[in-house]
């Protein structure tokens, strides 16, 4: 195998001449940063999701960081999170001076567990101040939002939901990332729509988004993105806050812009693949399929190995299939293995056993839309070859 030619990587952006087109007219008119382009962006991702408003950011842990300071999370806050997630969702948190509270995930999904933030938010009731539940869809799969929507209401929570994974979701409750207070998208490169590195906020409540549209720029009292090329635009602004400098370019927008037109095919292309992965692989009892669960995104396909059947390792399996030229991921490593967070609470691996489990079982194959049938098939050949040549009979 020749792996510059015949790797298979773990994620690959779907790009084409749409995008290289709309950066190039944006090169042309001579305006980069934040503009119309980006509001234009904004106005139809509202529109896509049936959002209020919608605020294009940097990253979606840009979002994350000005969608908590909005609600005013701050030293003595907790947060209620979940382990099983990358660093910045309980990052953001810590940047206000406020603690996640992790709660453990679902026995049946990598999903926070809502029978587990109830028995948190009884447990810890006039010990902790919480404010809030920052649920993670994780690889796209929604949450049980109703669960957690009754929660909140009940005890007077923010839900700010994390749906980097889950764009574009639909479920019988709404479209994911809409059903909270707020909600945050990433366009990561390896999301399903991309514009290299950035993301959206979205909410219906105006006093927030006002909020996070000034703090996103410098805490600028004032739009200011055309006063160096607009003849009637006034030099003057005031900075009434101190913001931060998370805003979104045009020539970012551009890409988002042509991508969120694809959104819905890429959607059925990652779909398909999630069903084809499924069909081969549900009858090795070796292998625990993902749920096909409504609404699903389907960013990550997250395979797990069952340990006990087979003679090698999460491990030793991923080696065997990069020797293979399959390219993989694990999703997530959780939280509370990792030095700064074990350090700073003092966790220890069996305080989240659920997390442990499966993070010690998963492995994220390749889904993007640009997979070939060809390489596709190669991906299903090498995983059941691994697993029945290493399986316990």
């Amino acid at each position: 195998m020749n792996l510059n030619t015949d790797f298979i990587p773990f994620a690959r952006p779907s790009l084409g001449q749409e995008e290289e087109e709309a950066v190039i007219q944006v090169i042309r008119s001579g305006w980069l940063t934040t503009g119309g382009v980006t509001k234009s962006f904004e106005e139809e991702f509202a529109h896509f999701c049936g959002s209020t408003y919608a605020l294009a950011v940097n990253s979606a842990t840009a979002g994350l960081h000005l969608s908590l300071e909005a609600l005013g999370i701050g030293p003595g806050d907790w947060v209620i999170t979940t382990p099983y997630t990358f660093t910045s969702t309980a990052t953001v948190v810590k940047h206000l001076g406020a603690d996640p509270l992790f709660v453990d995930i679902e026995i049946d999904s990598f999903n926070i567990s809502g029978e587990r933030i109830k028995e948190a938010l009884d447990r810890f009731a006039g010990t902790k101040r919480i404010r809030g539940i920052l649920p993670v869809h994780i690889a796209g799969q929604p949450c049980r939002m109703d669960q957690f929507m009754s929660l909140a209401k009940e005890r007077e929570l923010f839900i700010l939901e994390d749906a980097a994974h889950a764009f574009p979701s639909r479920t019988s409750w709404g479209f994911i990332g809409t059903l909270g207070t707020l909600g945050v998208y990433s366009f990561y490169a390896t999301k399903t729509i991309t514009t290299g590195e950035g993301g959206m906020v979205v909410t219906n409540d105006e006093r927030l988004s006002h909020r996070i549209s000034r703090m996103r720029l410098h805490g600028i009292d004032r739009e200011v993105w055309n006063r160096y090329t607009s003849p009637t635009a006034s030099w003057q602004y005031s900075v009434v806050e101190p913001g931060f400098k998370y805003n979104l370019t045009d020539l970012a927008s551009a890409i988002g812009r042509a991508q969120l037109k694809k959104a819905d095919h890429f959607l059925e292309k990652r779909k398909a693949i999630a069903r084809i992965y499924t069909e081969h692989f549900q009858d090795r009892s070796y292998l625990t399929v993902p749920p096909d669960a409504e609404g699903h995104a389907w960013h990550l396909y997250l395979l797990r190995i069952v340990p006990p059947k087979l003679r090698i390792t999460r491990d030793e399996y991923i080696e065997k299939l990069r020797e293979q030229g399959i390219g993989t991921s694990v999703h997530f490593i959780p939280l509370h293995l990792h030095p700064y967070w074990k350090r700073t609470y003092g966790f220890k691996p069996e305080d989240f056993p659920e997390s442990i489990r499966k993070y010690q079982e998963v492995i994220s194959l390749p889904i993007y839309p640009s997979l070939t049938e060809s390489q596709i098939e190669r991906i299903i050949r090498a995983v059941l070859q691994i697993g029945d040549a290493h399986y316990k009979s």
